[in-house]
């Protein structure tokens, strides 16, 4: 959340930070509980005051040995009125926190400002679009004819946006995982984590998902419980309410959960095969790092999720997101789209965002610079990458005129095999890698 002080002293750059995303705050609200706050512990400091100086009365008057009874029914009074004082006080500050959560992050200066996808602005293409000498099929017709991806049954089972990964078709779900974990981690600049995938109200208000997003995310009801929509949500609650050395800055963790999120208001052709689903499987990148080095550390996280897109050998390209695009608590978003030849769309398969202080001022994760008093870290993710869309650009991207599918070189070690067709027919030329450990 944003500090009380910038609210104050800068109302006027926040109620434009606001009014440019889309969120409107009460900053006239907030502003009158911040004055009743301080005007508050005005008036209980200068009745501690008063009490302090009563007291020392009575003790002159004892040691006089003279009548102290009006000081001593004073000191009571006084009592009574900064416990009143106090009992408001409590309740104005609990009054100001819940309102400090509404106020969304506020957009960096070089944010484009606009409200829809044509405002967002590319920053870079990469790679070429495929050229076919048939009709490219969309990934749905070529995941059921090759019975990889079963959506019907997935319905069946639980609902729609659920979908069942088959045969080869889970084999890649998981090679695509075990994948972007090894590229990430495999020079140590990552560590892995593999967190809980539910989380509990206060790890979900810490980084933003509460109160913003309540009505996307999973309740486990009885437990008082939330899946998680996304790894940012446990691994990034790790360091609540902690002071990290400065000398362990930056910390970089690659994360593997299954997301779960239930996109109300969702509709129509976007929703398609795995174009928009409930569940689905990412690695998230998470990164705390001294706040003088945030703007570095978000353009070396783009890079870092575009280097599987590249490896792939996948059309791409890198958007900087308008104010309105954002979401409520990041400062600076770009968006990673790769281009799905069978739909002829792009579609997003990373989102890299920069949140500064305001989900640590939050969580109070904090950093001691040297010589000096305990900081807010700033705190950065950015997914590298979610499965459901990078499965349809691989299959849409890589398929063939007989309905197989080619399986880039990255990926050939995990799955054991050059191309993905009917279960019962061989692996392509034969020649492709073993799985890591042998077998197939």
């Amino acid at each position: 959340m944003l500090d009380i002080k910038t609210i104050r002293n800068e109302t006027d750059r926040v109620r434009t930070g606001c009014e440019a995303k889309g969120f409107p705050a009460d900053l006239d609200g907030i502003l009158r509980l911040d004055e009743e706050r301080r005007r508050l512990l005005g008036e209980i400091e200068e009745l501690q005051h008063e009490r302090n100086v009563r007291s020392k009365e009575i003790g002159r008057k004892r040691r006089e040995g003279t009548d102290a009874a009006e000081d001593r029914a004073a000191v009571r009074s006084i009592g009574d009125r900064i416990k009143r004082q106090e009992d408001r006080r409590k309740e104005v500050e609990a009054l100001l926190a819940e309102a400090l959560l509404t106020v969304p992050n506020l957009p960096d200066p070089d944010v484009p400002i606009g409200r829809t996808p044509e405002d967002n602005v590319v920053v870079r293409e990469h790679g070429e679009a495929p050229t076919f000498d048939f009709e490219p099929r969309p990934h749905w017709e070529l995941g059921e004819s090759l019975d990889i991806l079963d959506f019907e049954r997935g319905v069946k089972v639980t609902g729609s946006g659920f979908p069942v990964y088959m045969g080869l078709g889970a084999r890649l779900e998981r090679a695509l995982i075990s994948w972007f974990l090894d590229l990430h981690t495999r020079d140590g600049r990552y560590r892995e984590v593999f967190p809980p995938i539910v989380v509990n109200g206060t790890s979900a208000m810490g980084t933003g998902q509460l109160p913003d997003k309540e009505d996307q995310m999973y309740v486990v009801a009885r437990d008082d419980l939330y899946l998680v929509p996304t790894a940012e949500v446990p691994v990034t609650n790790l360091h609540r309410d902690e002071i990290l050395p400065e000398e362990a800055l930056p910390v970089h963790y690659a994360a593997y959960t299954p997301n779960f999120r239930r996109e109300a208001g969702s509709h129509g052709r976007d929703v398609r095969g795995l174009n928009r689903v409930h569940q689905f499987n990412k690695v998230e990148l998470v990164s705390f790092v001294a706040p003088t080095t945030s703007d570095d550390a978000l353009e070396a996280l783009v890079v870092d999720a575009e280097r599987p897109l590249k490896a792939l050998g996948l059309k791409y390209r890198v958007m900087l997101m308008c104010t309105g695009e954002m979401g409520f608590t990041q400062t600076k978003k770009y968006d990673l789209e790769v281009w799905a030849p069978g739909q002829r769309k792009w579609l997003e398969v990373s989102s890299c965002s920069n949140f500064r202080d305001y989900q640590a001022r939050r969580m109070k994760i904090r950093y001691r610079p040297a010589g000096g008093k305990p900081a807010l870290v700033h705190t950065l993710n950015g997914s590298g990458l979610a499965t459901p869309r990078t499965f349809i650009a691989l299959l849409e991207h890589y398929q063939q005129a007989d309905g197989t599918i080619r399986v880039p070189e990255a990926l050939r070690p995990y799955m054991g095999r050059s191309v993905i067709g009917p279960e019962g027919m061989a692996s392509g030329s034969g020649s492709g890698p073993s799985p890591p450990g042998g077998g197939r």
